[in-house]
């Protein structure tokens, strides 16, 4: 199962108490107050690791609780500090505060590590309060409470490439010849129920991560069919492949049918709108003459790439197109870093 947005509640352990505690031994009277510090509460951490994949695991666990610290004993003994409580999540998963909506971060990258709830800091035991005036103290200082908060993680698949396009625009089927991935082929609509990654392996050892997005439909940003869970998904992509089924079933347009879809990729984000994109249209084996391709690609004004997965058709074509671009764009984006 794809879990991809989840609910929890963290909090970071409680700090120990401090020992109230005077020294007793043979032939030492008034040995004076030994009682040791609590030891601090565990924090609470999140990592990003590309082990993992979905958050599946907080569907079962909504709380997740930090050790305490233990208390202090006499003979100036200090207590254990508490575990630390580092939870593994994919990354790409943003992790938002719920009480006061904001981002708290984005684990954008694999190994990364953020602390959401700092452990309570431990009580001091009563040697800490002795004075030239109170030499017996008997008390000691309690514990402090541990950090807690309301979470909400989202996860954003990290892709290379996006495909995107109606449902039945072949995306599927496309993935599943290209890469490794199996994802369910039918030739109902919405078939393909999560997101899907696939890995493309080309020769000399060059690779690239595409993932498939289900189908999206008029009105997805607004919350319609499944797009609108589904579309976080594309921001991490550096390109989006849009594709066209000219031939459809239903005999629509096209044209409107492209239109719809960029209509709605702008509606959810600017970001979107402003992807670097190359349109695809898919099952060119139903079009031999490639006649309602040529009329599509005049009606549209730019170029489009025309491919079979059934048959295989310049799918090695669209595969090296895809691998240079992606390299442009990784090329520009460390030469920005290294302006910076």
């Amino acid at each position: 199962m794809f879990i991809d947005q989840v609910e929890l509640f963290v909090k970071a352990g409680d700090g120990g108490n401090g020992c109230v505690s005077f020294r007793r031994e043979k032939y030492i009277p008034k040995g004076g107050p030994d009682g040791g510090d609590g030891g601090d509460g565990g924090s609470v951490y999140f990592q990003a690791l590309d082990s993992v994949d979905t958050l599946l695991d907080f569907k079962g666990c909504k709380e997740w609780l930090a050790q305490r610290g233990r208390d202090g004993m006499g003979k100036n003994m200090f207590g254990k500090k508490g575990d630390d409580l580092i939870i593994p999540v994919p990354t790409g998963t943003t992790i938002y505060d719920r009480d006061h909506d904001i981002e708290i971060k984005d684990l954008s990258t694999a190994d990364q590590m953020i602390c959401v709830a700092r452990g309570g800091r431990g009580g001091k035991g009563n040697k800490n309060f002795a004075t030239s005036s109170n030499q017996t103290p008997r008390f000691a200082e309690n514990g402090k409470p541990g950090q807690q908060r309301n979470l909400r993680l989202e996860l954003k698949l990290i892709a290379d490439i996006g495909l995107v396009g109606l449902p039945n625009a072949g995306k599927s089927t496309l993935l599943s010849r290209i890469s490794a991935a199996r994802p369910k082929i039918a030739s109902y609509p919405f078939t393909t129920l999560q997101p899907q990654l696939g890995i493309v392996e080309l020769s000399d050892f060059r690779r690239f991560v595409v993932a498939d997005i289900p189908g999206l439909i008029e009105g997805s940003h607004s919350g319609l069919g499944l797009g609108h869970d589904f579309l976080r998904h594309i921001e991490r992509t550096r390109i989006i492949v849009h594709l066209v089924d000219v031939a459809a079933i239903d005999g629509s347009d096209p044209l409107e049918n492209y239109h719809t879809i960029r209509s709605e990729l702008a509606q959810y984000s600017e970001l979107l709108a402003h992807k670097p994109e190359i349109v695809v249209v898919s099952k060119m084996d139903l079009d031999p003459e490639e006649d309602k391709i040529n009329e599509f690609q005049k009606k549209l004004g730019r170029e489009v790439l025309a491919i079979s997965s059934v048959t295989g058709s310049r799918l090695n074509i669209l595969n090296e197109k895809l691998w240079r671009e992606v390299q442009k764009l990784k090329d520009t984006s460390k030469n920005k870093e290294v302006e910076m």
